[in-house]
């Protein structure tokens, strides 16, 4: 089954307060607020295929390239390299797939990408899908640097596959249900304690430009202050509550009951304040971000819509808490990938659960 972070109740947003969930770069604390219901649920059955693929996968090394779910079948699917793995793979019942390069021809090509590519604007992951590195540029690389760029993607041959995409990759500081601070508003993303205390997680670049968060634009009713925030590097920031405001374990009406760790083909749900909810697809894992601001790895990339003002909301699969909202490029008019902090390292860092 998918791992879990905690045997508590999660996460969630101050639900009496309107706290949704969900940020990117930089709205005005002004902006309007849209919020609406509903997620989706993973079946027990599905979980526990997720998790025997995966683990199978790791067991294998050198014979697998990874694993995901394939979206007209409904399986999980196991690359592997040669006829022992496909057969290792059949006899445990997940689907096999053969493929040209192997994860660590993979990792190979993404550790190159790490070195050598540092513009801003430029983020790449491993798709298992595709067998390949997908390394993407937005609108803002061009002339010299897309030409530095596609001689790296091409030296490193068919283990990378180079696509442009609209719009520009920013962490969009605005809210989910929102909270406000520093002139920004951000989204609070999911409630978590220490077993004493009460904190709520949001973005880094959300927790860096403010020390004291409130519930209102107008700044009168406090939730609580900063007590650490990361960014660049990673994403993510925690603030102790202060005020009286609830804060159930619960994005809108959707309880989380756990926090898990996302996988490739998983249908997830975002919620923010600009966007309010929508869903989507896990694309890569462990994907890095150059953002102008610094670059960011380790991240869950996905094809779920995103726009200023949906940073630090809660990346969620069901009852499931997945990671906190980055940043990201387009808008939920065109579309757009959308790149999320996966919640398990906040936990780890910060030593809380969600409840």
């Amino acid at each position: 089954m998918r791992s879990t972070w905690t045997k508590a109740r999660c996460c969630g947003v101050a639900a009496a307060l309107g706290l949704a969930a969900g940020v990117l770069t930089g709205a005005p604390a002004a902006d309007a607020v849209t919020v609406a219901p509903a997620p989706t649920s993973s079946t027990g059955s599905l979980s526990q295929e997720v998790g025997s693929a995966t683990a199978l996968a790791d067991r294998l090394g050198a014979k697998a390239a990874g694993a995901y779910l394939d979206q007209d079948t409904g399986q999980m699917v196991v690359n592997v390299t040669d006829q022992a793995g496909a057969r290792a793979v059949r006899k445990a019942g997940v689907v096999p797939r053969m493929v040209d390069h192997s994860m660590a021809d993979l990792r190979r090509a993404r550790a190159a990408l790490r070195r050598n590519v540092t513009t801003p604007g430029t983020a790449w992951a491993v798709d298992p899908s595709s067998d390949k590195v997908v390394l993407t540029a937005d609108r803002t690389v061009t002339g010299k640097k897309l030409a530095a760029v596609r001689s790296e993607a091409e030296r490193l041959g068919g283990t990378v596959r180079l696509q442009k995409v609209a719009g520009r990759f920013t962490p969009r500081i605005s809210g989910g249900d929102p909270i406000y601070g520093g002139g920004y508003r951000c989204s609070l993303g999911f409630n978590v304690t220490d077993g004493s205390s009460y904190y709520f997680l949001t973005a880094g670049h959300c927790g860096n430009v403010a020390s004291t968060w409130y519930a209102d634009s107008g700044q009168s009713q406090v939730l609580g202050n900063t007590v650490s925030s990361t960014f660049p590097g990673s994403d993510y920031a925690i603030v102790q509550y202060s005020g009286s405001a609830s804060h159930p374990g619960a994005v809108g009406s959707q309880d989380i009951t756990s926090a898990g760790d996302a996988y490739v083909g998983e249908s997830v749900t975002r919620r923010g304040s600009t966007t309010g909810i929508h869903t989507g697809t896990v694309q890569a894992l462990n994907a890095t971000v150059n953002y102008s601001e610094g670059s960011v790895s380790g991240l869950i990339q996905t094809n779920v819509c995103a726009e200023g003002g949906d940073s630090g909301g809660p990346l969620y699969d069901g009852t499931t808490a997945l990671g906190l909202t980055s940043g990201g490029n387009g808008n939920c008019s065109s579309g757009g990938t959308t790149f999320f902090q996966p919640v398990g390292e906040a936990l780890s860092a910060y030593g809380v659960n969600v409840y």
